[in-house]
């Protein structure tokens, strides 16, 4: 059996640093990580489930023309506040 072609080696890990690199940047994006791992997730399987998250985020932002918004893209992740973890304040482009 021959090994398939799976991805563009370069995007793929462009792609899985940037979702690394969101784990200090974006506390929605932490969460989201963090949730996974508390669900036995390991690291490599949690950063790509993160970076195909991101990748979606993007595709949306794209799609309809809007900004990145921090509190829209993490919304349905986050809890309210008095019920554990919430996602901080939204991120600012410079």
């Amino acid at each position: 059996m021959l090994a398939r072609y799976a991805r563009n080696t370069r995007l793929g890990d462009a792609v899985q640093q940037w979702a690394f690199g969101s784990l200090k940047g974006s506390p929605g994006a932490r969460a989201y990580y963090d949730a996974l791992r508390a669900r036995n997730i390991g690291h490599q399987a949690a950063l790509r489930q993160l970076a195909n998250r991101l990748v979606g985020i993007l595709h949306g932002c794209l799609k309809t023309g809007t900004v990145y918004d921090e509190t829209t893209a993490w919304a349905h992740h986050c809890k309210r506040p008095g019920a554990g973890w919430v996602c901080g304040p939204p991120v600012r482009l410079r």
